[in-house]
């Protein structure tokens, strides 16, 4: 839920947690800002009152959601996803301590008046794609998708969080359906029947809808109507509840909201490329959206092998540009240290006017400079033969990056080098 922080005066130590400001309070629990005492970290500290274990209508269900989201500690890393950093589950209480998020979460933008740009919601769009596919290899279909449970980071860097209902068996389930909204509830997932990453899919699908309208797509006074609205109508296309949407974005909607899992996209990967594309079309020239990024180097062979976070790191950490034809972009003898991706087009290279190779996208070039450090005379120019969507990647940047990210991205751009050295030497034996 979106709230305030609000000024207390506490002196409570939970754990190894320093507790300094309440945060939240909701029907099960309370959430606040703490300090990790040992290393100094502000977390957002979830903590659950005796009372609700001991409920006797739903206290076994609040005590596995609980348990299951304690579960997933140190095992979702994902840029999108809140980290659950610790936890600890007694007899009638607990706490969760999770990665702080300051900036409210999605509901806030759900309502007309405060909704977002169309591409911005498309790119959180693509942005949640990722990290539930990723929760899906992990095994996990998170079954509460919903605007309260996107935080935002920041602009539209969100992070989904409140896996609880993850792991709920079916007559949990249908508990949770009497408990909660069912609002954003799959078909499928009404009917209680078992569930794939294709309810959280509608689930998503319904949460763009609201963004995007102000409204939901499926109203109604009394639960049974609801559920045969969710069930066997269709919505209403978004373009005729918001002027200046784009005719694409009923489609979409659509496809990822059907009534069948069947019928919706195949994969999560096919939904967030339609909403990237769509985005690409929407943006100021100029501006190149961070799905654009993300998409370019997923293509790229050499960088197959980075994790999802990573990925996204070298995404965010490239200087992206769109560049014409016949523009000079490094020149032979000049001093640098950056190294650049093709992500779309065309470059030739030449030494001394001779031609020594055209690169495609998917490649890159200046590596060396990288990989040695410092600034060293380029050995040859490049030149765009056609328009470009290029990234440049400098050291000092690339040096921000975690640890991780910056030994996979060395690894893979030394591979690449030999690659290109045995086919020189190739060449040359003929």
């Amino acid at each position: 839920m979106a709230i305030d922080f609000v000024e207390m005066d506490l002196s409570l130590q939970v754990g190894k947690y320093e507790v300094q400001k309440l945060l939240g309070k909701g029907a099960t629990g309370t959430v606040y800002l703490a300090k990790d005492s040992f290393s100094g970290r502000e977390v957002a500290l979830k903590t659950i009152e005796p009372e609700v274990f001991r409920d006797p209508e739903f206290g076994t269900v609040y005590r596995q959601q609980f348990l299951n989201e304690a579960s997933l500690a140190g095992k979702l890393r994902h840029p999108h996803i809140v980290g659950i950093l610790d936890a600890v589950v007694q007899e009638d209480s607990g706490y969760i301590a999770m990665e702080l998020v300051t900036q409210g979460d999605l509901s806030k933008h759900s309502k007309a008046g405060a909704l977002l740009p169309v591409e911005d919601v498309l790119q959180i769009g693509f942005k949640c794609c990722g990290a539930l596919d990723y929760a899906f290899k992990e095994g996990i279909v998170h079954r509460d998708i919903k605007p309260a449970n996107i935080m935002v980071a920041h602009g539209t860097n969100v992070k989904i969080s409140d896996f609880g209902a993850a792991f709920l068996r079916k007559t949990q389930a249908v508990q949770t359906v009497s408990m909660g909204s069912p609002f954003y509830m799959s078909p499928e997932q009404i009917r209680g029947e078992s569930l794939t990453y294709h309810s959280d899919m509608y689930s998503l699908g319904v949460v763009l809808y609201e963004l995007l309208t102000g409204q939901r797509p499926f109203t109604a006074d009394k639960m049974e109507a609801l559920i045969k609205k969710i069930t066997e109508q269709p919505p209403t296309p978004p373009t005729k509840l918001r002027t200046g949407l784009p005719k694409e974005i009923d489609a979409i909607l659509f496809r990822a909201m059907a009534k069948t899992p069947a019928q919706r996209y195949p994969t999560w990967t096919d939904f967030s490329i339609e909403l990237s594309n769509l985005a690409d079309k929407m943006v100021p020239a100029g501006v190149i959206p961070d799905s654009v990024k993300y998409v370019a180097l997923k293509k790229v062979p050499m960088l197959s092998s980075l994790p999802d976070s990573e990925l996204w790191e070298v995404a965010l950490a490239g200087k992206w540009s769109e560049v014409p034809a016949m523009k000079v972009l490094v020149k032979e003898d000049a001093k640098g240290q950056s190294f650049f991706l093709v992500g779309r087009g065309q470059v030739k290279v030449t030494r001394k006017g001779r031609l020594l190779n055209t690169l495609d996208e998917r490649e890159c070039f200046g590596e060396m400079a990288y990989i040695r450090g410092g600034e060293f005379p380029r050995h040859a120019t490049v030149e765009s033969v056609s328009e470009l969507l290029l990234a440049e990647f400098d050291p000092e940047t690339l040096a921000k990056m975690s640890l991780g990210a910056q030994l996979h991205l060395t690894r893979a751009l030394v591979r690449n080098l030999v690659d290109r050295l045995e086919v020189a030497n190739t060449r040359m034996a003929w």
